[in-house]
């Protein structure tokens, strides 16, 4: 007689915007950005508008492809090296005071309990890998720049947003033996709903109006993070690989660009 397959690992996926840091990172790196010449001062206005309207009313997935559409547009032919100078010299100051301590306390609670922490972002490794690092989790997934000869070609090789996360998970799973169905899952937007369904414990973190209605009407645990704290002392110096990847900070600074003008029109 056989014995019974073993149950499979759990995981619990976090969101990055709004559920582990306490806002968009649009706004948060359009300045070093613009002090670094990269972007003009209308582009850093817009984000900062987009910003405040992406806060009160969330975005859908219409705008987030026009985003998308924008991100490799915009981006098209920046230098790499730049970037990653002005994201390296930049980033504990921009992220530092930013991560909800009850996300950090959350995290801190699955691994506690043997579960693997995986953040699954449409932001890119700048942003991603160093909060992930710091809070100890294990696995980590960003949106992607396609690069040809040190300069971004225009192209997203990876967008890690809708079902791109949930792309991310199933691959993940497969590689590390997860059971998404003893999973957890928390996200802020009701575009990353399918992500939410994808886990068999999934969990609505400062719902946009969309995603607290889902959630209500589903039944899921509804969560409030409203205390960002420095977390300086617990950085270490970035790493080559920390910086490696720049899509999420760029995608950051043309997405408010982008959804300045759709937010405004609708408005």
């Amino acid at each position: 007689m056989s014995s019974p397959e073993a149950p499979g690992r759990i995981a619990a996926f976090f969101d990055l915007d709004k559920t582990i840091i306490a806002k968009s990172s649009t706004l948060a790196f359009s300045k070093p950005f613009f002090d670094g010449g990269l972007i003009n001062r209308r582009s850093v206005l817009k984000s900062s508008y987009a910003q405040f309207l992406f806060l009160v009313s969330g975005a859908d997935h219409d705008q987030m492809e026009r985003m998308r559409i924008h991100i490799a547009s915009m981006c098209t032919g920046w230098d790499v090296e730049t970037v990653r100078t002005i994201v390296a010299e930049t980033l504990h100051d921009i992220v530092d005071p930013l991560v909800f301590a009850e996300a950090a306390d959350l995290i801190a609670d699955h691994k506690l309990r043997g579960h693997d922490v995986v953040i699954v972002s449409a932001s890119g490794e700048e942003v991603v890998t160093p909060i992930a690092d710091d809070l100890g989790a294990d696995h980590h997934v960003g949106t992607q720049m396609a690069i040809e000869d040190g300069k971004y070609s225009g192209e997203i090789s990876f967008y890690c947003y809708g079902p791109g996360k949930v792309e991310a998970m199933e691959k993940l799973a497969a590689e590390h033996g997860y059971d998404l169905s003893r999973s957890y899952a928390y996200t802020d937007s009701v575009t990353d709903l399918p992500m939410l369904e994808a886990v068999g414990h999934p969990t609505a973190v400062n719902p946009d109006r969309g995603l607290r209605k889902e959630a209500a009407s589903k039944g899921w645990p509804i969560l409030t993070f409203s205390n960002p704290v420095s977390l300086r002392s617990r950085f270490t110096a970035p790493s080559s690989s920390t910086v490696a990847g720049v899509a999420a900070s760029l995608a950051a600074v043309a997405a408010g660009a982008v959804s300045y003008g759709v937010l405004r029109r609708r408005r």
